[in-house]
């Protein structure tokens, strides 16, 4: 069972990790390149801001975003601000995501997210949680996936492998950290791959952050997964 509370909570704590660790840069280093092609920090960050809004607007009952246009162009507005600018808004929109998953409701209760897609209520800090872990990554200030919590490196990957099970263009893959394992691609009776690799380099991989140099295929080449 989802424990949402517990889950808002991690997410309190990864975002004062980020911003203590945005902090630490100058407006000349908010300019420059993030890990995500085409983008700089200041566009992660300005992401960062309008998604924990747009993540208000699901848990209220409102679509998450206006338009995907509409995104793509708050973040182009936002993403040439200074720090000071970029730092406020992503305590300020985190304290609104947070006043909301504060708020009594019915947390089983079915909501829309983008495209089409739908899941618990119960699951949106969790989703929030990812947003901020991985896009710290993202920037490229010295948080690595080595660094996330264990328990959300754990639960992403849970997650990932279940996004890919029975995806046609991935074979039946089994997946291992030599502690734990897990299933993924095409259904069948057995893996035709077992992908084996540290949790932060299967999580990478997974995640579309790292190439899956340090993994080993043993059955067949290192799947190419498709885009997330």
């Amino acid at each position: 069972m989802i424990d949402h509370a517990h889950d808002l909570a991690s997410v309190r704590d990864a975002t004062e990790r980020l911003l203590t660790a945005v902090g630490k840069l100058d407006n000349a280093s908010v300019t420059k390149s993030s890990r995500l092609p085409g983008w700089s920090r200041g566009h992660v960050l300005a992401h960062l801001a309008r998604n924990a809004d747009a993540l208000v607007n699901v848990l209220e009952g409102r679509p998450m975003y206006v338009s995907g246009e509409a995104r793509d162009a708050d973040i182009e507005r936002d993403a040439p601000r200074l720090l000071d600018a970029q730092l406020a808004d992503v305590r300020e929109s985190a304290a609104r995501f947070q006043d909301v998953g504060a708020a009594p409701a019915d947390w089983s209760r079915t909501v829309e997210l983008r495209n089409g897609v739908t899941d618990s209520a119960s699951r949106v800090p969790f989703r929030r949680w990812v947003e901020v872990e991985l896009h710290h990554v993202d920037l490229g200030i010295g948080y690595e996936l080595e660094d996330l919590p264990a328990e959300f490196t754990e639960r992403e990957t849970d997650f990932l492998a279940a996004r890919f099970t029975g995806h046609p263009d991935v074979p039946p893959t089994r997946l291992t950290d030599g502690t734990r394992a897990w299933s993924t691609g095409r259904e069948a009776d057995a893996p035709e791959v077992t992908v084996t690799g540290p949790p932060a380099d299967l999580l990478g991989w997974l995640a579309g952050r790292r190439e899956g140099t340090a993994l080993t295929a043993e059955g067949g080449a290192l799947p190419a997964l498709p885009p997330l």
